[in-house]
């Protein structure tokens, strides 16, 4: 009974807006010609294809699932064969691939906004091409000329989806410790032999070939992480002529079952002496993977912002039909035997959570996406750089912050159901299901907290996270004269200026005890995550301030869900700078058989 309409009007707000993208892509030279029309015409007919293509398959997929059918075969629910077919048909694979490989060229940011409505419509079914944009992106990068020649136009076609086999048995993250053999052959070929698990899309009957990017280890290769390779292992060997070939040594033993994202085949691979290719230099596999990782990370928010988008668009038209009691201060609805459950304040309070959490991930994801674009194609180095060094500090926030509130609203819309949303007709119990995953895989949500604490912030001494704040600095000081402002800029201009401060103070800990920062990590992640989304939503109220008697309700919509941001979500941030100084003691001390 759930329902899903693509959000054009506020996708086309943040895009031309809040972030002006025409005139930041005119900057590029890859970019350049694309204009409004064409971005607007991709969204909607991107739309179009997701609300009625993808989402009638949502439920039926989830409740379906996919099939082990014995001897390495895998059937996807019924109905996800046939819309791979019109999602090739369409061109959407090719829409942010490079034209030399047969790809539209069209910039991240527009890509960004179709996967978000993919993710609202059909999280399971968009696994599928999602990762393989990701090995895209990684031969793209890293891969021999042959090699691109080979997988490239297969990937951005549609014709060959892509995976990355990582985790093993006896390792999750710590890669470090992963057994899958690499044995040279004198053909310059490898065989690879090993189990991984979890792994996405693992097999499937959507496409004629699945390539595998395996990490394995060379014969003789240094202990830990920096004795890494990483390897092409097509499940069919591609012939003289770039079609699949023989079947190689790599078969999924089974599917996991799991407890939501039932449309997604989740394998365990065996690669029993598989024909592999090494991806760039011997032992340098993870940095390799990394972009496929990052790639991953960043999918991962949007998956959870898709989920956002359409769990607040389930729950709030449910909040103004369903009747219950009647308002604390008088009937609204006096015709009617009860009032309608949005007059109620903690309803009001989920459903303005939602609204928050997910308009504001939609400007900081986009704003991320375009960061690409100008990290991939800007004339200027340093502008180059300056946009690697933000997009490197932001992707786990992007990751984890944005699941972590997509958990909680898609949790909020079960609640503001009642009974009827822990009943599966109504749609919003897959949404929870679906939606806890994405704290977990693509490193969990701590290791996304140490990578920004540890690597992105204490790592350079603050050096990007500096970046960052001279945006908000710039913004505060540009506007700290307004006084319709500052409602926004006061706590955004404290809130910066407490960052600085817990920053250094968790710094100076931490080198004298490395567990300092593993106790202050999350919480460290959560409070930078509020000033990313308190800037956005600071610039997001400038906007709407501007334009409020424009007769747009969405401009008035925008005002209202900043205020509440900033009066009910950010102060969030008091309570985690106070729990994140409280350090590692209260954690450390504890003796082990005391738990």
């Amino acid at each position: 009974m759930a329902q899903y309409l693509p959000p054009i009007r506020d996708m086309q707000f943040v895009l031309h807006e809040l972030l002006e993208v025409e005139s930041r892509l005119a900057e590029l030279p890859a970019h350049a010609e694309t204009g409004r029309e064409l971005i607007d015409q991709v969204i909607e007919e991107g739309g179009k294809f997701c609300s009625e293509v993808l989402f009638p398959l949502n439920r039926s997929g989830d409740e379906e699932g996919c099939t082990y059918e014995g001897d390495g075969v895998v059937r996807t629910p019924k109905g996800f064969k046939d819309a791979w077919a019109k999602f090739r048909e369409g061109g959407w694979p090719t829409l942010t691939c490079d034209p030399e490989y047969g790809g539209q060229g069209l910039p991240h940011a527009v890509g960004m906004a179709f996967q978000e409505m993919m993710n609202s419509a059909n999280q399971a079914w968009t696994m599928y091409p999602g990762l393989t944009h990701g090995a895209y992106d990684c031969l793209h990068a890293h891969g021999t000329p042959e090699q691109k020649q080979v997988y490239l136009p297969k990937f951005a076609s549609g014709a060959w989806t892509g995976t990355m086999c990582l985790t093993e048995p006896h390792c999750g993250t710590d890669l470090g410790m992963l057994r899958t053999k690499a044995e040279p052959q004198a053909d310059g070929s490898y065989r690879i032999s090993g189990t991984k698990i979890f792994i996405s899309s693992g097999e499937h009957d959507l496409t004629e070939n699945i390539v595998h990017l395996v990490l394995a280890r060379l014969p003789d290769s240094p202990q830990g992480t920096k004795g890494i390779s990483l390897f092409i292992v097509p499940k069919f060997v591609p012939d003289a002529n770039g079609n699949p070939g023989a079947r190689n040594g790599v078969k999924c033993a089974r599917i996991e079952e799991k407890m939501g994202i039932h449309g997604n085949a989740t394998c365990v691979i065996d690669l029993d002496g598989a024909t592999g290719w090494l991806v760039g230099d011997p032992n340098k596999g993870l940095q390799a993977m990394f972009v496929m990782m990052n790639s991953a990370r960043i999918g991962v928010g949007l998956q959870t912002l898709g989920l956002m988008e359409v769990a607040y668009q389930n729950s709030l038209a449910y909040a103004k039909e369903r009747l219950q009691m009647r308002s604390l201060t008088g009937p609204k609805a006096p015709d009617k035997p009860a009032d309608p459950i949005i007059v109620h304040p903690d309803v009001r309070r989920m459903l303005l959570t939602q609204k928050a959490y997910t308009e504001g991930s939609r400007a900081f994801a986009y704003w991320a996406a375009l960061q690409a674009d100008v990290a991939h194609g800007h004339p200027d180095e340093a502008v180059r750089k300056d946009a690697e060094d933000m997009l490197a500090l932001l992707t786990p926030i992007v990751k984890a912050f944005i699941t972590d509130n997509g958990f909680v609203t898609t949790n909020m819309a079960m609640q503001i159901y009642g009974g009827h949303g822990y009943i599966r007709e109504w749609g919003m119990e897959q949404y929870v299901r679906d939606a806890r995953i994405n704290m977990i895989y693509e490193g969990t949500n701590t290791i996304q907290s140490l990578d920004l604490l540890g690597r992105k912030v204490l790592g350079d001494s603050g050096a990007k996270l500096r970046k960052f704040g001279k945006l908000v600095t710039e913004f505060v000081e540009a506007e700290g004269t307004n006084e319709e402002m500052a409602e926004f800029i006061d706590p955004l201009a404290d809130l910066g200026q407490k960052v600085e401060k817990l920053t250094m103070e968790i710094g100076m800990k931490a080198f004298q005890n490395p567990d300092e920062a593993g106790a202050a990590a999350v919480d460290y992640l959560r409070v930078i995550g509020h000033l990313v989304l308190g800037y956005f939503w600071a610039r997001m109220a400038k906007l709407a301030l501007e334009k409020q008697e424009s007769g747009d309700p969405l401009y008035r919509s925008k005002l209202a869900t900043a205020r509440f941001y900033f009066a009910k979500l950010m102060p969030e941030t008091a309570a985690l700078i106070r729990t994140a100084r409280a350090g590692a003691k209260p954690l450390m001390d504890v003796e082990v058989e005391l738990f």
